[in-house]
C-alpha cells in the first residue's frame, strides 16, 4: 500500500521543515520523513544547544569580571549540570514549536528511516520513499517531487577512532555531564573556535591544533590574526600549521596524548579529552540513491542552481549538497527548491551575499569576498577599517577588541565584502548583507544615520573610512 503526496521531504532539519511549511503554504500535500527528532542537527546537536552553552559561558565570564562594572560579587561558582538543563529546556521548547508548525500546516510526519526506491508498481519513475517507521511498521510514499534534506554529521581524521569518552566530537561534547580539566581541539575552523572560546570561559585549559597556517582559514586574514591574538591573550594555546598524526594518539585513564608535525619537527600534546572538529560530511549514503540517476560526487549530491539533481523531480538541499554548511542557507534552499518545483519565479542563490557567523568571544561575522579573494579575482580594492575601541557603546559594554573591515571596488565603488570581529557582530552583519543585495556603495551605507550610541556605528564609520571620510578616526 502506498500513500500519494505532491511533495515528500526526506529529513526534518531546518532545511526540511522549512521546505515543508513553504510547500504547505503553496497548497501542496506534504509528507516529511525524519528518523530521529524534528529540528535536525541545528536544533538538537548544533546551532541552538551550542549557542545556549556559549551564552552561559559569556555570563559566567562577565560575572567573574563584575568588579570592572562597579559590582562586587563573591562565591561565583559554575553549576554545569544547570547549564546543561537550561540548554535542554531551550531545545525542548523549540522542538515543541516545530511539532506545532507541522500540525498547523497539516504536514504528515513519518518518524523512521527513509530510502529512495526506483521505478516500481508504486511509481513509474524513481523517487518514491520506502519508510521503515520507528514503531516497526512500514510505508511507501509516492510524490510528484522529492526533496532530500538529510544534513551532515561530524567528520573524523582517517585512523582516529571516536570513542565518545576520551576522543569526542561536538555531538558528545554537547551532552557532557562534567567539564574536563583540559582539552585538545583538533581543528580551528568555525566549530573548533566556538568550543575553544566556550570551554576556556568555563575554565578549561584549551589547546587548538589547526592544519592550516591560521585559525578560521576561510575568513579574512586580518580577522584570523586578531582572533589568534585575543585567544592567546586569554591563555588559549594555538598551534597552527600542524598535522595531527592519527596513529600516534594514545588514550589512558588520565587522558589522551597525541603527536603532530609542526614546523619540521614532531611535537607531543596531552590533555584529558580530545575534541575532533575537522568539518562535517554529508549524509548522502544509505539513502537508496543507487536506485536513481542522482549524481553523488566526493560524498555530496550534485545539484544545479535551483537545487535540482540529475533527476529533475528530485532536489537536494542543505549540507547534503555540499554547499555552505549553514542553517540559514539550508532553510533558504528549502524554500527555493519548493518554489521551483511549484513553478514559481525564483532566482538561484548568490553565495557571495550569504552572511556567515562565528559565535566565539569575540564574535566574527562576514559577507562577500575577503581582501585576498577580491585581489585574486582581479579587483583593484580599497579598504575601510574602524576599531571598536572608538565606539562609545563598545566601551559601555566593556568589549572593545576587534574591528569592522569593508572591501570595495576602487573602480565601481561596489561593496565586495564586509568582515567584522568584535562584540555582537553577528547581529550587525545583516545590514552589510542587505547593502550587497541592494548593490549599495560604501558612501550610501555611510550616509545612513546610525543611532548613537550603538555598536552599529562601527559599520557606518568603516564604510566612510573606505573614502577616508570616517569622523571618529
Amino acid at each position: 500500500m502506498s500513500k500519494q503526496y505532491q511533495i515528500v521531504i526526506l529529513g526534518g532539519g531546518i532545511g526540511g521543515y522549512t521546505a515543508a511549511i513553504r510547500a504547505a503554504q503553496l497548497g501542496k500535500t506534504v509528507a516529511l520523513v525524519e528518523r530521529d527528532k524534528l529540528g535536525g542537527t541545528c536544533l538538537h546537536s548544533g546551532c541552538i544547544p551550542s549557542k545556549s552553552l556559549l551564552r552561559s559561558a559569556e555570563v559566567f565570564t562577565t560575572m567573574k569580571d563584575s568588579e570592572a562594572y562597579g559590582i562586587e560579587s563573591t562565591g561565583i561558582t559554575l553549576q554545569f549540570n544547570r547549564v546543561q538543563e537550561r540548554k535542554q529546556k531551550i531545545v525542548d521548547q523549540l522542538h515543541k514549536g516545530v511539532e506545532y508548525l507541522m500540525k498547523k500546516n497539516k504536514i504528515d510526519v513519518y518518524l523512521g528511516n527513509g530510502r529512495v526506491i526506483g521505478p516500481s508498481i508504486f511509481s513509474p519513475r524513481s523517487g518514491a520513499v520506502a519508510v521503515e517507521l520507528n514503531n516497526g511498521e512500514s510505508e511507501t510514499l509516492v510524490s510528484d517531487h522529492l526533496i532530500i534534506a538529510t544534513g551532515s554529521r561530524p567528520r573524523s581524521l582517517p585512523g582516529l577512532n571516536i570513542d565518545g569518552s576520551k576522543i569526542i566530537t561536538s555531538d558528545e561534547a554537547l551532552v557532557m555531564e562534567k567539564l574536563p580539566q583540559s582539552i585538545i581541539i583538533i581543528g580551528g575552523g568555525v566549530i573548533g573556535v566556538e568550543w575553544a572560546s566556550m570551554l576556556s570561559d568555563f575554565g578549561v585549559e584549551v589547546t587548538v591544533i589547526e592544519y592550516e597556517d591560521r585559525l578560521v582559514p576561510l575568513e579574512d586574514t586580518e580577522v584570523s590574526k586578531e582572533l589568534e591574538r585575543l585567544f592567546k591573550k586569554r591563555k588559549i594555546k594555538v598551534i597552527t600549521g600542524a598535522k595531527v598524526l592519527a596513529e600516534s594518539v594514545t588514550t589512558e585513564d588520565e587522558g589522551v596524548t597525541l603527536q603532530a608535525e609542526h614546523k619540521g619537527s614532531t611535537i607531543s600534546v596531552k590533555a584529558e579529552v580530545v575534541l575532533v572538529s575537522v568539518g562535517r560530511q554529508a549524509n548522502a549514503d544509505n539513502l537508496g540513491l543507487e536506485n536513481t540517476d542522482v549524481a553523488v560526487e566526493r560524498g555530496v549530491i550534485k545539484v544545479n542552481g535551483y537545487m535540482q539533481t540529475k533527476e529533475p523531480h528530485i532536489y537536494a538541499i542543505g549540507d547534503v549538497n555540499g554547499g555552505l554548511q549553514l542553517a540559514h542557507v539550508a532553510g533558504h534552499e528549502g524554500i527555493l527548491a519548493v518554489e521551483h518545483a511549484c513553478g514559481e519565479n525564483v532566482h538561484p542563490i548568490q553565495t557571495e551575499m550569504i552572511s556567515r557567523c562565528i559565535y566565539s568571544r569575540p564574535e566574527i561575522a562576514s559577507v562577500g569576498l575577503t581582501e585576498q579573494q577580491a585581489k585574486d579575482k582581479g579587483f583593484e580594492v580599497k579598504i575601510g577599517k574602524y576599531t571598536f575601541k572608538a565606539i562609545g557603546k563598545a566601551l559601555v559594554y566593556g568589549e572593545t577588541d576587534g574591528f569592522v573591515k569593508v572591501i570595495a571596488d576602487q573602480i565601481t565603488n561596489d561593496i565586495l565584502g564586509v568582515h567584522m570581529i568584535g562584540p555582537h557582530v553577528t547581529n550587525l552583519i545583516s545590514e552589510a548583507g542587505l547593502a550587497q543585495v541592494l548593490n549599495a556603495t560604501p558612501w550610501e551605507v555611510g550616509q545612513t544615520i546610525h543611532p548613537h550610541p550603538t555598536l552599529s556605528e562601527a559599520l557606518g564609520e568603516a564604510m566612510l573610512a573606505v573614502d577616508n571620510r570616517a569622523i571618529g578616526m
